[in-house]
């Protein structure tokens, strides 16, 4: 049976589908998975264990999206040989991206540890809950690098058109997340430390899994030692970095937002956990998309086929926005039902569907920021979406937390400002990307 999907020829809308389909189960099954852990420990964990999980949320959407963004550079150069023909350069760029994962991970570790206590006080962690959530921390850090190798050696077989392999290795190793989470936070009572060695022991799992699959591999995309390339190195750093910053200070301006939130003490740390989960659950459909936007145009881009590369973006549009709001209206609609499945707090439930209410409901608005990005980051133009997205989403919420929040100093000011940032955002992306897509039909002609 043929593993790959032919970007180049024939319909875009089914192939996008088919494409998309298996990221958008990885990333839904990956949410359902940590929002296993969220439950598991929010019921059967200690006082403030959730509190404490639900503290690093965002700490650790910020290694993530460091991770998915530096993998972005070696999807699109290796999109790029497949779409201009180039499959004799694929081998070394194979081996050039596993040996950028593990260094890039390693460094990471080493950031994440030393930074650990000082950002969590940072970002005015509550003492009671500050040992925790420093101990979850540190340990949940170990899995960075395995996390690293999983999405750039995942990302080998999505930039062939290879979606499925990739979420059969994280249905199996997020499973195992659960039982473990089960076993060490039930069982054994081992209560934070459980929940982060189980995400540990699962990503060295999902990890070792996919780099075994590409030693297997036959032909030009099997890893094998070869040349470090460092002209495919450079690509990789010009557009994986601006990428991962994107992700990263995207983050960043979330954690101060976080450190607003904590103000407000555990209850309300604990409930704005409750609604990240189901935020992460759109935002993640609409990154898959923005994948596809991205792998997709890559490959049309180097065969220079201009106009497969606007109708893709425009299918990546449509299929977002729809796939996001098809999960946030009925969440947004029972979000008392939904918070309960996380906590029976009354309290926390309440501070949940506040927040659901002012910034979940809003979240299909990023579709036009994400898959504009995509679609430049496949044209080449990683650095552009991630500078208009530090200005009109991170600062501007940096900004607001020191201004209209500092004024107000109320919840509902605070999250006001997320679907403000995600308007400001499209209108700088999506004008950016319409006035390069008409420069570039120009020059082509």
């Amino acid at each position: 049976m043929k593993k790959e999907i032919d970007m180049l020829n024939g319909s875009l809308w089914r192939k996008i589908i088919l494409f998309a389909l298996p990221i958008i189960t990885t990333s839904i099954m990956q949410q359902l998975f940590n929002s296993c852990d969220t439950a598991i420990i929010g019921r059967f964990g200690e006082n403030g264990a959730l509190a404490a999980v639900g503290i690093n949320g965002e700490i650790a959407a910020m290694f993530v999206s460091l991770s998915a963004g530096l993998a972005v550079g070696a999807n699109v150069l290796i999109s790029r040989f497949i779409g201009a023909g180039e499959n004799g350069r694929i081998k070394n760029a194979v081996y050039t991206s596993v040996l950028t994962a593990f260094i890039s991970g390693m460094i990471l570790l080493l950031f994440g540890e030393l930074s650990a206590l000082p950002l969590l006080r940072l970002i005015h962690t509550p003492d009671v809950i500050i040992s925790d959530a420093v101990t979850y921390l540190r340990i949940y850090l170990l899995s960075v690098p395995f996390l690293m190798l999983y999405d750039f050696g995942a990302t080998v077989f999505r930039a062939r058109g290879d979606s499925k392999r990739p979420l059969i290795v994280l249905t199996f190793s997020g499973g195992l997340n659960v039982l473990l989470n089960m076993l060490f936070v039930i069982v054994c009572k081992m209560n934070v430390i459980g929940v982060a060695l189980a995400t540990v022991l699962a990503t060295a799992v999902s990890a070792v899994s996919v780099i075994v699959l590409l030693v297997r591999e036959e032909g030009e995309y099997k890893l094998t030692r070869g040349t470090i390339e460092k002209s495919d190195m450079k690509q990789i750093v010009q557009i994986g970095i601006p990428a991962a910053l994107q992700g990263a200070v995207f983050c960043l301006a979330n954690i101060f937002v976080q450190s607003a939130v904590n103000t407000f003490g555990p209850d309300a740390v604990a409930g704005s956990a409750v609604a990240m989960t189901f935020e992460y659950f759109a935002y993640y459909v609409i990154i898959s998309l923005g994948q596809a936007a991205t792998t997709f145009v890559s490959q049309n881009f180097a065969a220079h086929q201009l106009d497969r590369c606007r109708k893709i973006t425009v299918i990546c549009l449509i299929l977002s926005f729809i796939s996001c709001a098809l999960l946030t209206v009925p969440l947004s609609v029972f979000c008392h039902s939904a918070s309960s499945l996380f906590t029976q707090n009354a309290k926390e439930i309440e501070m949940s569907c506040q927040r659901i209410l002012l910034i979940l409901v809003f979240e299909p608005i990023c579709t036009f920021y994400e898959i504009p990005a995509g679609a430049l980051r496949g044209l080449g133009y990683s650095a552009l979406p991630a500078a208009e997205t530090i200005i009109g989403t991170c600062l501007f919420r940096i900004i607001w937390v020191f201004t209209v929040f500092r004024r107000f100093d109320s919840l509902q000011s605070l999250y006001i400002v997320f679907p403000i940032t995600w308007v400001v955002t499209s209108l700088l992306v999506m004008g950016s990307y319409l006035h390069l897509k008409k420069r570039l039909i120009i020059s082509e002609f």
